[in-house]
């Protein structure tokens, strides 16, 4: 299948990165670090490409979008990513929770929460993982007690990104029936970060800044009009928002940008003609474009209205796993020097190889582990039986 974009979208690609040349400042270099302009500076430039129709060109007109195609969409989500995400948290909001909130949302909840994301206003963050849910998510314990009008959540979440950016709302899974079978029971609640109960405390890790936090749920009460979708029937919007999560982010990209990089270095200080810095290098470009087709196959059943959940697993497979190999093969042709981080004048490439490592260690857990994404291939894709 022939995956080539068309010369409009190429030419919406080249404006796209002269707008990036212009507004990206030179000290940018992603959400994590310790720089207090950061998180203003992604919620200016959200401003800046929703007043342009380009936050969330994709989403239908009626939602505050433009109506634009999946591929266009998937430039962005390219060019974005290859610059560290200058979006911030939002792209969570453009990618998988929106699209969630539009296909499983009443209209009332449509009207309300949709157009604050298509402006570039609100940060949202995922209750997913808990200390004793994450690869195996439906074994969640987070209650959520029915009270009619209302639910009163009690749990801990775990591993929340962006819970202190401060994100205003989060998309919380709740278990609303204890007695069915873990799959069955569970709900999906939207809930105001703002509300009384809700305690945020930060994880450090090795990576340096951190991204990740603890959420403590304490009597939190939520709202009967915050159930999104059927009570019981969370599951479905689980594998529908994580499969829309694993196509939105363009990991691929960031790792293409950091393979030229590494040619760049390797040229500049005489290793471009080593037959095995070649070698590795080629070899890391093959997965690059191995790792793009299988994005853009993915995209393609999106654009066709198909959920590619089998597809999203694959491609995220390869991305991560393609992420890991950049970075170790960086620390490898830097030598020592590449152990050297951001800020140390004698750093090659500004530290950024070492960065990117660190940044990259957990990749294949985030989002569901790789051995979560092979059983998903195994069975939903091959039709091999679970194990007994």
């Amino acid at each position: 299948m022939d995956f080539a974009f068309t010369d409009e979208e190429e030419t919406f690609r080249t404006e796209l990165r002269a707008f990036l040349d212009a507004e990206v400042p030179d000290w940018w270099s992603g959400m994590f670090v310790d720089d207090e302009r950061a998180m203003p500076f992604t919620r200016e430039l959200c401003r800046k490409l929703a007043e342009r129709g380009w936050l969330t060109m994709a989403w239908p007109t009626e939602h505050g979008g433009s109506g634009a195609s999946v591929w266009k969409q998937a430039i962005v989500r390219e060019e974005m990513w290859a610059r560290e995400e200058p979006r911030g948290p939002q792209y969570m909001n453009l990618n998988y929770i929106g699209p969630v909130i539009m296909r499983f949302g009443s209209p009332d909840q449509q009207s309300r929460f949709l157009p604050p994301m298509a402006r570039g206003e609100v940060i949202w963050c995922q209750g997913f993982s808990e200390p004793d849910a994450g690869s195996d998510l439906a074994s969640l314990s987070t209650r959520a007690e029915d009270c009619g009008d209302h639910f009163v959540v009690n749990g801990q979440k775990i591993w929340t990104s962006y819970a202190d950016a401060p994100a205003d709302w989060c998309l919380l899974l709740v278990r609303t029936d204890p007695t069915t079978p873990k799959h069955r029971g569970i709900s999906v609640l939207l809930v105001d970060m703002t509300t009384p109960g809700i305690t945020v405390r930060p994880i450090d890790t090795m990576a340096g800044p951190h991204e990740f936090n603890e959420v403590f749920l304490d009597d939190v009460v939520v709202p009967r009009d915050c159930l999104l979708g059927e009570l019981d029937h969370g599951w479905d919007l689980v594998v529908a928002g994580l499969t829309f999560e694993r196509v939105g982010i363009a990991r691929y990209a960031r790792a293409g940008r950091v393979i030229e990089l590494l040619v760049d270095y390797a040229n500049a200080n005489g290793l471009g003609h080593d037959p095995i810095v070649r070698d590795r290098l080629a070899d890391l470009h093959a997965r690059y474009e191995a790792a793009k087709v299988l994005n853009y196959r993915a995209i393609s059943m999106q654009a066709a209205g198909e959920i590619p959940t089998v597809e999203a697993s694959i491609a995220r497979m390869h991305n991560t796993q393609l992420e890991q190999a950049v970075g170790h093969a960086g620390l490898e042709l830097l030598g020592p020097a590449g152990q050297l981080r951001a800020g140390d004048r004698w750093a090659p490439l500004q530290g950024e190889v070492h960065r990117y490592w660190t940044r990259n260690i957990p990749s294949t857990l985030a989002g569901g582990s790789l051995e979560v994404q092979k059983n998903i291939v195994a069975q939903r894709g091959l039709g091999l039986p679970r194990e007994p």
